[in-house]
């Protein structure tokens, strides 16, 4: 084998190894992209469920008013 033949090789190894190593690059920040996404998407959920669950707690602390003493209802105490 002449240093030419054994050049050539290399380079073919090499490049085959840059091709692999970008598709692996190309996987993975898809998946990152992807994962991003979804916790963005689930950030804003969690946020309309909480800003719905602080208005559900704030109807829930409001001071019981018995209704029951109007003239409808024959209360004379």
């Amino acid at each position: 084998m002449s240093l030419s033949e054994l050049l050539i090789i290399v380079l073919i190894e090499q490049s085959s190894i840059v091709t692999a190593l970008s598709i692996s690059v190309i996987f993975f920040l898809v998946l990152l992209i992807l994962g991003l996404r979804k916790s963005y998407i689930l950030r804003k959920e969690s946020d309309k469920l909480s800003e719905t669950f602080t208005i559900d707690t704030e109807d829930e602390k409001k001071v019981y008013k018995d209704f029951t003493e109007g003239h409808m209802y024959d209360n004379n105490h």
